[in-house]
């Protein structure tokens, strides 16, 4: 008999995932996909609670075709993924968190949008469960995107539908050497070389649930795994981006999301030598990465913070870290008409300090919440020079038509 190839592989990795691995799977269970369709590879990391027990009473009943694989524990989620991607057989891969939860014709509806526009990644609508949640890439439902033209950079987690052949064909696997950020640079790799992303943005897919225990998948990690997680994902997109626009569009993601946290308001309470580490840290990264491009894509207090860092002035940032910790609003200071916004962060104007006025200088998506500001000023200049020009030109031809 001929075995059909399934439209979908679902690799499941679980460690200690009791109890719930039960709603894990019951919502698997409740796909309206055709049970034919779908193969669940699950891979027990080693748990001692009954998670791998449970698996393998699913597997059982289980309408669809069931693979549970048990081995050591490897201590992390990159392994028991490799272990999954190695087995499946469907023409597309999704990765769910054994804590998670499939919405309801999740799989049915990822795999029609793949399959209607023919792209390789496609991104379901997440909700959070007793935890936050990603929003800003959910505005509208997106047959064909990429990374350069939507807010997809800021959800970077695994739990996505992937062509598989996509992975096949450049050797993709999660990174077993990271123990946080393995996700973010396999979906990022797999983004920069898709031929095409989708986004269903008008159905829950995927609910993210925060467990009671406080235990996750996503292991929190010392500080130094955070820096090894930025500087692999920055080393990732200049190795596939060239310098420039795009990629300091890209760059903007592990600036802020992974860098950034370091030097925010845990940073008042480290230690002195936790603080002097991170800006060793830090000043690699910094040195190769951080770009005016960058920066000027960044709100005026984390480029203030980051600039601190670049140029390892460790004894200015703990005021700007308490102000912004705060919450407070800076004052705008308005110069040029109206045309120019100033944040008056800690330092500004400081000649003790030295910080450039320009780090200062908000941008006008920044800019625009401030009364008296007026847009367009920045390339006012430009206008100047080029209306000289024409005077100058027209001068000219005055002249030689005399």
């Amino acid at each position: 008999m001929t075995v059909t190839q399934p439209d979908v592989s679902v690799i499941i990795g679980a460690y200690e995932a009791m109890p719930y691995l039960i709603e894990c799977l019951s919502s698997v269970e409740a796909q309206t996909i055709d049970p034919m369709r779908v193969e669940v590879i699950a891979v027990d990391d080693g748990s001692t609670d009954g998670t791998g027990e449970y698996l393998e009473e699913f597997a059982e009943r289980a309408p669809m075709r069931v693979l549970v694989i048990r081995q050591e524990n490897s201590g992390g989620p990159s392994g028991p993924r490799n272990v999954g991607l190695g087995k499946a057989t469907g023409r597309y891969v999704f990765f769910l968190d054994a804590d998670d939860r499939l919405g309801p014709e999740a799989l049915e509806r990822m795999v029609d949008m793949a399959d209607r526009a023919g792209t390789d990644v496609v991104l379901g609508k997440v909700e959070g469960v007793n935890r936050s949640a990603p929003k800003s890439m959910w505005g509208k439902t997106v047959e064909r995107t990429d990374v350069f033209s939507s807010n997809i950079k800021f959800t970077l987690s695994a739990q996505k539908l992937f062509r598989r052949a996509l992975l096949d064909r450049h050797g993709m696997r999660f990174d077993e050497s990271l123990f946080t950020g393995e996700d973010a640079l396999f979906t990022m790799e797999a983004y920069l070389r898709a031929d095409g992303v989708s986004v269903v943005a008008d159905h829950t897919c995927y609910y993210l649930v925060g467990r009671d225990d406080g235990k996750h998948v996503t292991k929190s990690g010392s500080y130094t795994l955070r820096f090894d997680s930025a500087r692999a994902l920055m080393e990732l997109i200049a190795e596939l981006v060239p310098a420039g626009g795009r990629r300091d569009q890209l760059m903007m993601r592990p600036f802020l999301v992974t860098l950034l946290p370091q030097f925010g308001p845990k940073y008042l309470t480290d230690s002195e030598e936790v603080r002097r580490h991170k800006f060793e840290l830090a000043k690699p990264l910094m040195d190769t990465y951080w770009t005016e491009g960058v920066a000027q894509r960044l709100k005026v207090h984390e480029r203030l913070r980051l600039h601190l860092v670049a140029e390892q002035r460790p004894e200015l940032l703990p005021d700007v870290v308490k102000f912004v910790k705060a919450k407070k609003q800076a004052a705008a200071l308005l110069e040029r008409k109206g045309r120019r916004v100033y944040l008056v962060y800690p330092h500004f104007r400081d000649r003790a300090a030295g910080v450039p006025d320009a780090v200062y200088l908000a941008e006008p998506r920044e800019a625009r919440a401030f009364p008296g500001y007026r847009e367009g000023g920045v390339d006012t200049f430009m206008r100047r020079a080029v209306r000289k020009a024409r005077r100058v030109l027209t001068s000219r031809e005055v002249r030689h038509a005399a």
